[in-house]
């Protein structure tokens, strides 16, 4: 096969314009033979990295670049707007640089609608770059279609002048009539002007028959189906990655342009360092970034000191003042761990992590004990980085930092989760906000989801792909660490060692139907596919010069980020923090502010032991609704079991309760309670395992033992570790070797002498070898739990000792969370507190504790705004607290007066204390809204009120309201009011009289909150997970008050669909009837309805798990309901000024009146004698009145109130 070089494709980063795979891409190129190929995705290079190293690991010279978009001036963002392609390619590392930088302003100025440079912009930035003049989209193909041969001229003349030699006219043939005219065009421009044509054929694909797979991809970025004819499409199925051959049938008459690639590859020299790198067998060295290189900013002490001596001299005064004595074994740890931080370069590292969490501590912002690996150090927990005792716990080190590791270690540190974004702005105010960036992170199309989007675009109807969707369990099956998985589920990898993993199901459907199969054939090929980029979730760089010096920068909203995703940036030796914000510090720290203020009591958990047994007790009771980590059912259970006594069983027990380690809960029950009956395996297991009962459950453990079993360092232990971890397969038997038999290190600087020459026989090495082998990628980071469970106990500890107050914390972090908030004033009423109404004398801001009781919180309250409330508790404190209603209007800020702020203060029940119903209150607030406002509007401008006097009568204008002779809404109209505006029932809970029945019930809406993600230091999923009690499609059972009751209409067949939601005594569950269930079920399917639910569980990615109803059940009302009374409306009065000594005036006002008879008031005030009175009529109050009395009186002489 002969040679090509291909310089226009767009990969899978494209996102959803690209079918040509990085790794198909790179492997394809390989298999031909060709020497080089490049990246050129639209608008970003979001995948320029991953394809440079892919290349290299082949053999493959990587050219990189990108098809910006090119508007006239990328700073005008009005309007529609044209925009070019252009194709630019880094020719080194200038260029490089320069394509940085681009792409970087392209998202941080130019971005509307799509990321745009402009013509000005390439002149300032290009250096080093290639230019070619682009696809048909390009502005100089443009100028030649629409026959502008002289702006053509001009524009060519220009990128000559700019690009020189590195400048190249570009031709493609898709079969496209217009491309021709524009080759010829090109031609006649390269004659002319010396520039040479170069041909390229815009891959989006790989293989021509993948042109289907491409049409699928861009009607699911447009939201499109295949049929539509308004659709933006390819017109041929040519842009595929074509070889030599095709290429030159394509290029006919333009063959010189075929060489053209080579000239310019030859050219192309750009060395990117990164340490991923360092595992490609036989590569130069100069693509190689070692792991003791890192780009970390400067850090420079205010006292002068070096950074070191700074470190220094901060853990040698954080370990006299935290331990009674500095032992030996102490001052030997301190200075390992300063020898191996200083020789890696990590120094400033952790100065600059120390520095803003000093910031953190002296502002009053709660910061985490401790989080991941980094809790093993001393240095940390000296210098005050951390607040764990890493030998008390026996954490290791070499877990976080080892002269082994070639990646750069990673702080991260939880902080109070509502002042996060404080410390963030200190780190941007400190370096520069240039240097700092978020960092991107990519969706993919998920293996459901690929079924549907596929399903969609190509018609079939949504029952269909979702009976095949379901088919898919959420989990992946042991032996498959991560997606693509589709394809072995549906057995087509081509290998009969996977067909284990083959769903006969889906398989069945596969062989029966061919549509399901092209389907399911097209969403194999999709899966994985990048489809949006977004921000990390608490992920931040930090670099000492300009972000956009290192990497390319992108945008998410008004988030800027790299366009390089968190791994990159590590592999680049760029300094990525994690700031998390967790909401537990902020639950203990508003605690202790609350018991403070409350009970003048100071707790001061980092000067206190972890050792009450109360707090054990409470634990072990399993009633741990609240405490961090222990609120799931399961683990509610476990603990109950397990009866835990001391830190160490909270750092198992936490660890213990993932997947995997779940099925050695037993054993470790067993041996807790029976520790005469543990057996080890070898005598130096005893000292390892002891903590654990002879159980292996942590990370830390598997390295202790291959260091005390087989002679490792503790950085090789760690790296055997990371492998086994990883399931790397075809790395164990070497190290299975190096375990039993020992290694000869060839620079003779850390031989391993195996467990045979140390004395363990080879079954018992074996035996052990085997047991971490499997058990290795479920052990649990000791540091990291050690750290969590510190928040455990001290949410616990609150709770036993200030449980009030602790609760009442939780509350106020949830305020706007009416689930939550539901669920733990139920539980606070459960333990014996009283949940006081909202009062509007009583209650402050937020929930709080009134004499041992909890108090509603005004902020709770819905249209009620917590700046409005801080004003009415202001004015309470300052003057009183408010006698009656109208004296509540009177004192307030007009702002309160507001329609919406009033009704749901009444409807919460706000103003009870006033002993006045809210249906009276309803009913007259807006006369008491007007009053006051008219009496302010006469105040202000010295003029008398309509109603300051009227004749034989009382004065209307008076501090009392007179309330009409009403009842009170019966009970369950004032519940169903309480939760419209709170979100929950207050007075009580329809509920109530029910709770037998959710004794039956196996799904609660408890058990549908996600619970804490299992910790993994190189993971970058933030997907939601819940209760390993819930498995997808399970039958269940439910119930309660149906709301939120809804329809839809299918896209395929127009058939209605229904969604709802069940409240339960806890939350909500959702709910979704298929057409013929809703059909079936529609009569019952109305909000407030009482019902039991049975139906099965979808729980899909990322999505919150719904019932898919199969039945609803209607209760029968236990008892008989009150009569409901009318919805009182607030009944308005008509007040008219005018010279009632007009008699023709005034009688043809009377006979306007007389036509429209109803129930409201009419006043009246004499202009000319100023008297004011009632008539003896009432009227319905409407537009024809109001337009038809304008028409007689002017319109501010008509008042409506």
């Amino acid at each position: 096969m002969e040679k090509f070089i291909h310089l226009h494709n767009h990969t899978e980063y494209s996102l959803l314009d690209g079918c040509a795979r990085i790794k198909k891409l790179v492997e394809v190129t390989a298999e031909r033979g060709w020497p080089a190929v490049a990246i050129t995705d639209h608008g970003n290079m979001y995948g320029a990295l991953q394809f440079y190293t892919a290349c290299l690991a082949k053999g493959i010279k990587p050219i990189i670049g990108t098809e910006f978009y090119v508007s006239e001036n990328l700073y005008d963002k009005s309007g529609k707007q044209n925009f070019y392609h252009q194709i630019l390619i880094a020719k080194n590392n200038v260029g490089y640089k320069n394509l940085l930088k681009l792409n970087s302003i392209a998202f941080k100025d130019g971005y509307y609608y799509k990321p745009r440079i402009d013509f000005k912009t390439m002149e300032q930035y290009h250096e080093g770059l290639i230019c070619l003049s682009a696809c048909l989209a390009g502005k100089l193909p443009q100028l030649i279609l629409s026959r502008q041969f002289d702006e053509a001229e001009k524009l060519t003349l220009w990128y000559k002048n700019l690009y020189g030699d590195d400048f190249y006219l570009e031709v493609q043939n898709h079969g496209i009539p217009e491309q021709q005219e524009v080759n010829r065009y090109l031609k006649t421009l390269s004659e002319r002007h010396g520039i040479k044509l170069v041909a390229t054929n815009d891959c989006h694909y790989i293989y021509q028959e993948d042109a289907e797979m491409q049409d699928i991809l861009m009607c699911v970025q447009m939201g499109k189906r295949v049929d539509d004819p308004d659709r933006l499409k390819f017109s041929t199925d040519q842009f595929y990655y074509k070889t030599y051959e095709e290429m030159a049938e394509a290029m006919k008459g333009y063959e010189e342009a075929l060489a053209t690639p080579f000239e310019i590859a030859d050219k192309v020299d750009v060395v990117i360092r990164s340490k991923a790198h360092g595992d490609i067998i036989g590569l130069d060295s100069k693509y190689v970034m070692p792991a003791n290189e890192n780009y970390i900013p400067k850090y420079v002490p205010e006292n002068g000191m070096t950074p070191y001596e700074f470190l220094r001299d901060l853990t040698m005064k954080g370990l006299k003042d935290r331990y009674k004595e500095v032992t030996p074994e102490i001052m030997q740890r301190a200075e390992s761990e300063l020898e191996i931080i200083n020789s890696q370069g990590f120094v400033e590292y952790f100065l600059i992590v120390w520095d803003y969490i000093n910031y953190a501590r002296q502002n009053g912002i709660p910061v985490g004990p401790g989080r991941g690996s980094g809790a093993g150090s001393i240095v940390a927990y000296a210098s005050g980085i951390t607040r764990v005792d890493p030998l008390k716990y026996d954490l290791i080190f070499e877990r976080f930092i080892h002269k082994e590791r070639v990646s750069m270690p990673d702080f991260d540190v939880d902080f109070d989760y509502d002042r996060r974004s404080e410390v963030i702005e200190y780190v941007k105010r400190k370096y520069g906000d240039d240097h700092v960036a978020l960092i991107a992170t990519f969706g993919t199309m998920a293996a459901k989801n690929a079924i549907r989007d596929v399903a969609r675009t190509l018609n079939m109807p949504y029952s269909e792909a979702d009976k095949i969707a379901k088919l898919i369990p959420n989990k992946l099956p042991a032996g498959i660490k991560k997606p693509p998985v589709l394809k072995y589920y549906f057995g087509v990898t081509g290998d009969e060692k996977n067909d284990k993993y083959i769903i006969p199901e889906l398989r069945q459907l596969y062989d029966d139907d061919p549509f399901i199969k092209k389907v399911c054939d097209l969403a194999i090929k999709l899966e994985g596919t990048p489809r949006n980029v977004s921000t990390h979730a608490c992920g931040t760089l930090i670099a000492p010069e300009a972000v956009d010096n290192f990497v390319p920068l992108s945008r998410s909203g008004d988030d800027i980020s790299t366009q390089y995703n968190m791994i990159e940036l590590e592999q680049l030796g760029l300094l990525k923090m994690d700031f998390l914000g967790l909401r537990t510090l902020t639950d203990i720290n508003k605690a202790l502010i609350y018991i403070k203020e409350d009970k003048n009591i100071d707790i001061d958990f980092y000067n206190m032991e972890y050792d009450d047994k109360n707090v054990y007790d409470l634990i072990s009771s399993g009633n741990t609704e609240a405490i961090f980590q222990l609120e799931s059912e399961g683990m509610k259970k476990f603990m109950k079991d397990l009866k835990p006594d001391c830190l160490e069983d909270i750092i198992a027990g936490v660890s213990l309760y993932r997947p995997g380690p779940m099925d050695s809960i037993p054993r470790y029950i067993k041996n807790k309670q029976n520790p005469d009956k543990i057996v080890y395996a070898h005598p130096c297991l005893e000292k390892i395992l002891d903590v654990t009962y002879g159980c292996i459950v942590y990370q830390e453990q598997v390295m202790k033992i291959f260091q005390v079993m087989g002679g490792y360092n503790m950085g090789q232990a760690d790296n055997v570790r990371r492998i086994m971890g990883k399931k790397k397969v075809e790395k164990m038997p070497a190290e299975k070797k190096k375990f039993i038999e020992g290694w000869e290190d060839p620079r003779g600087i850390s031989p391993i002498p195996g467990a045979l020459k140390l004395g363990v026989p080879r079954e018992v090495a074996e035996q052990v070898f085997h047991e971490m082998e499997s058990f290795a990628q479920y052990a649990f980071n000791k540091s990291h739990a050690a750290a969590y469970a510190f928040l455990t106990y001290q949410t616990a500890y609150l709770k036993c000792y200030y449980e009030i107050y602790f609760l009442c914390s939780v509350l106020n972090n949830r305020i706007t969370n009416s689930d939550e908030i539901k669920k733990y004033v139920t539980y606070i009423k459960s333990e014996g507190y009283q949940v006081l109404p909202p009062d509007i004398n009583k209650s402050k801001t937020y929930f709080s504790v009134e004499n041992g009781n909890l108090r509603f919180g005004l902020a709770a309250i819905k249209n009620v705004g917590v700046t409005l409330i801080d004003n009415i508790i202001s004015e309470r404190e300052t003057n009183g607290e408010f006698k009656d209603f109208m004296d509540f209007i009177k004192r307030v800020d007009s702002a309160a007066h507001n329609k919406r702020c009033l009704e749901s203060l009444i409807l919460a029940g706000a103003f009870d204390c006033f002993g006045v119903h809210r249906s009276q209150l309803m009913s007259v607030y807006d006369i008491a809204v007007s009053r006051e406002a008219l009496e302010r509007k006469k105040k202000a401008s010295g003029q008398f009120s309509l109603f300051d006097t009227f004749e034989d009568q009382e004065p209307v204008l008076e501090d009392k309201l007179d309330y009409p002779d009403i009842k009170e809404f019966n009970k369950d109209a004032k519940l169903k009011f309480e939760k419209e505006v709170v979100g929950i029932y207050i007075s009580g809970n329809p509920l109530d009289e029910h709770l037998e029945k959710f004794k039956d019930f196996n799904l609660k809406s408890t058990m549908l909150e996600p619970v804490e993600s299992e910790f993994d230091e190189d993971s970058d999923d933030n997907s939601p997970k819940y209760s390993n009690d819930l498995q997808n499609d399970m039958k269940v059972m439910c119930g309660g008050i149906l709301g939120d009751c809804r329809k839809t209409v299918t896209k395929n067949g127009n058939r209605e669909m229904g969604f709802a939601q069940v409240e339960d005594p806890y939350g909500t569950i959702d709910l979704m009837f298929f057409p013929d269930c809703y059909r079936r079920l529609k009569p019952l399917i109305v909000d407030d309805n009482l019902v039991t639910v049975k139906g099965h569980l979808s729980i899909r990615d990322g999505e919150k798990p719904t019932v898919i109803v199969e039945d609803l059940i209607p209760w029968k009302k236990t008892e008989k309901k009150e009569e409901e009374p009318e919805k009182v409306e607030p009944k308005k009065r008509l007040c008219l000024r005018f010279d009632t000594t007009d008699t023709l005036l005034y009688n043809k006002i009377v006979s306007v009146i007389a036509t429209y008879p109803g129930e409201s008031e009419v006043y009246v005030r004499c202009l000319q004698t100023g008297t004011a009175f009632k008539m003896n009529k009432t009227v319905t109050i409407s537009n024809h009145l109001q337009n038809e009395l304008c028409g007689i009186l002017e319109e501010e002489n008509i008042i409506v109130q």
